[in-house]
């Protein structure tokens, strides 16, 4: 269940709290991924996000892999379905800034605006998927929801359809989109063919068979 973004309000900790929060998490770990405290109240830690890409992104041809369409020395590709990604943050990183730094990994050229990050959780038995406003703090999320991803994991998207900003796109991306799109569409007309042509075969194969003299 997808809700379009975050209404449970916002409690921040006490330092003591976020000590104890942070012995109690480090103690649940299992994968050395622990959060470190500093002496300026700060704390760091690593937070996974799985990619949950539909659309292509754009990066210098010479860090792409996949498939692909060119456009001079540009490419734009599908990210692997799934693709999990682990950045080491602070408690002062927005959202905003761990997608920076997420596409900056990754070498993407798009622009930041183009994605949303989201929280997925377990509530009552059912999963909900919230999109996070630019303000929040991923690693705060983290510490209160505990290590555990089947509790809490972070995606990133695209925006919805209705909420694209098409003027963050350039005329070379829009158009190697384009050419995708013509790709997949003519792959998937041919299959279409082929499928029916089979039909085909089979029903005056069937009717051959019925009507000829016994």
């Amino acid at each position: 269940k997808d809700v379009q973004k975050e209404r449970e309000p916002h409690v921040y900790l006490s330092k003591e709290e976020v000590k104890e929060k942070i012995e109690s998490y480090n103690s649940s770990v299992t994968d050395k991924l622990k959060m470190t405290l500093n002496t300026n109240g700060i704390y760091t830690g690593f937070i996974k996000v799985q990619m949950e890409l539909c659309r292509p992104i754009t990066v210098q041809s010479s860090q792409s892999q996949g498939r692909c369409a060119h456009s001079n020395n540009e490419t734009a590709f599908y990210l692997p379905d799934g693709c999990m990604n682990t950045l080491h943050i602070s408690s002062t990183n927005t959202v905003r800034e761990v997608i920076e730094a997420l596409l900056k990994k990754f070498f993407v050229a798009d622009n930041p605006a183009k994605f949303a990050l989201y929280k997925r959780c377990h509530k009552e038995d059912q999963v909900y998927t919230c999109k996070l406003s630019d303000g929040e703090h991923p690693l705060y999320l983290r510490l209160v929801a505990g290590p555990r991803t089947e509790m809490l994991s972070f995606v990133l998207r695209e925006h919805e359809t209705g909420e694209v900003m098409w003027e963050a796109f350039s005329i070379p991306e829009l158009q190697n989109f384009l050419r995708i799109l013509d790709k997949e569409e003519n792959e998937q007309l041919q299959i279409l063919k082929k499928r029916y042509a089979a039909y085909r075969d089979k029903l005056e194969e069937a009717l051959g068979g019925v009507w000829k003299p016994g």
